[in-house]
C-alpha cells in the first residue's frame, strides 16, 4: 500500500526513515540535512511557500519492509511493487557533450537523468513508470535559440525514443515546473504493473501538441490511476488553464485559476468513466503554484470558492513551462 501525504511544517523528516518510500521538500531554502537522511531519496526543491511555514514536504509511504541503493546519479528505494528515485544533475557537467552534439546542456542532462532512470527501471524490472516530478531553473528563460523547457522536452523524448517508451496513450503523469535556481531535479515513481492513463475531453493530449510548441512535445497524461494492493490512486498531472492546445485568458490569473480548475473536473470526470471509481475535487490533497506571489489571494479565493475553504492545499512560487501561464494545479488522491 501507498499514501501520499503533505506536511507544511519546518520540521526535518525523523530521523528513522523506516516506512518512507521518499520525499520532496519545497523550500526557498531547503534545511541543509535534507538530502543527508540516511538511505533515504529526497527532492529538495528550491521553491518558496506562500503561506503558512516555509517548506511543504510531499511525503510517500508504505507499509512494507524497503531497500535503499544508489544507481549512477540515482538514489531509489523499494519493495516488490514500487520504487521511488531521485536524479540530480548540473548542466554544467554537459557543456563538453553539448558542445559536440551541437545541442543545449540542459537538452543532454535530460537526455542522461531519463537514460538512467529507463536502465534502471530496466535492470530491477519496474517496466511502468506511474508519476515523474520535473523541476529545472529559468524554465521560460531562451538559449541555443530555443526556450529552456522545450529543450528539455527534446531530450526527455530522445530518451524516451531510445527505449521505445514514447507510446501515444501510454505516458505516465508529470509535472514540470521552474525554481528560482538549482540543478535539473527529478523524482519517478515506478510499478511492475501499469497504470491506467487518463486524458482530458477538453485538451489535445499533450504528446499530440503542433510543432508550434517545440521540436518534440511533451511527454506526459493528463493522470494516471495505479493499483496498489487494494487501493487505486490518482496522481493528477499539472494542469493550467489549456483548452485543445491554447493558453486561455493570458494575463487574468483569476479566469486561469477557474480553466485550470475547470479543466482538473474535465479529467477527475474521465477518470470516473474510465476506473468506475468516485473522485471529486474536494477529495484531492492539492499544490498549487503561481507564478507571481502577488497573485495568491485571488488564486486562493477561486480554489476555495470551486472547492470549499476546507480544501488541502499548498500553494508555491515557481514559473509555469508556458511564459503565458500563471497557475497551474496538481495533486492526488485515493479514489474510492
Amino acid at each position: 500500500m501507498l499514501k501520499v501525504s503533505y506536511r507544511n511544517t519546518m520540521t526535518p523528516l525523523p530521523d528513522d526513515p523506516c516506512g518512507l518510500l521518499g520525499t520532496l521538500c519545497f523550500a526557498e531554502k531547503p534545511p541543509s540535512n535534507i538530502a543527508d537522511t540516511v538511505d533515504l531519496p529526497v527532492m529538495p526543491v528550491m521553491m518558496q511557500v506562500l503561506e503558512g511555514p516555509q517548506a511543504l514536504y510531499e511525503i510517500l509511504r508504505t507499509d512494507t519492509a524497503l531497500k535503499s541503493a544508489m544507481s549512477g546519479d540515482i538514489r531509489y528505494r523499494h519493495n516488490d511493487a514500487l520504487l521511488f528515485g531521485v536524479i540530480t544533475l548540473d548542466e554544467s557537467d554537459f557543456l563538453k557533450v553539448a558542445d559536440a552534439a551541437e545541442a543545449a546542456p540542459l537538452q543532454m542532462a535530460s537526455r542522461s537523468a531519463y537514460e538512467q532512470v529507463f536502465a534502471l527501471l530496466e535492470s530491477l524490472d519496474f517496466p511502468f513508470v506511474l508519476r515523474f516530478w520535473n523541476y529545472m531553473a529559468d524554465i521560460n528563460g531562451v538559449s541555443h535559440e530555443l526556450e529552456r523547457y522545450r529543450q528539455f522536452n527534446l531530450g526527455r523524448q530522445q530518451a524516451f525514443a531510445a527505449k521505445e517508451k514514447e507510446r501515444a496513450g501510454n505516458v505516465p503523469a508529470a509535472c514540470a515546473l521552474g525554481t528560482t535556481s538549482g540543478p535539473l531535479t527529478i523524482a519517478f515513481l515506478a510499478a511492475r504493473i501499469p497504470s491506467q492513463p487518463i486524458e482530458n475531453p477538453r485538451q489535445i493530449s499533450a504528446y499530440d501538441y503542433p510543432a508550434q510548441y517545440g521540436p518534440r512535445s511533451p511527454l506526459f497524461s493528463r493522470a494516471s490511476v495505479a493499483a496498489i494492493g487494494d487501493a487505486s490512486l490518482l496522481f493528477l498531472s499539472g494542469t493550467a488553464s489549456i483548452v485543445g492546445h491554447t493558453t486561455l485568458h493570458a494575463g487574468d490569473v483569476t479566469a486561469q485559476t477557474e480553466e485550470s480548475l475547470t479543466n482538473v473536473e474535465a479529467v477527475l470526470d474521465a477518470t470516473c468513466r474510465k476506473t468506475g471509481r468516485q473522485c471529486e475535487l474536494g477529495s484531492l490533497d492539492y499544490i498549487v503554484y503561481i507564478r507571481h506571489p502577488a497573485d495568491l489571494p485571488k488564486v486562493k479565493a477561486v480554489v476555495e470558492r470551486r472547492i470549499g475553504a476546507h480544501v488541502k492545499a499548498t500553494y508555491l512560487q515557481a514559473d509555469i513551462c508556458r511564459a503565458d501561464l500563471l497557475v497551474e494545479i496538481e495533486g492526488s488522491a485515493e479514489l474510492l
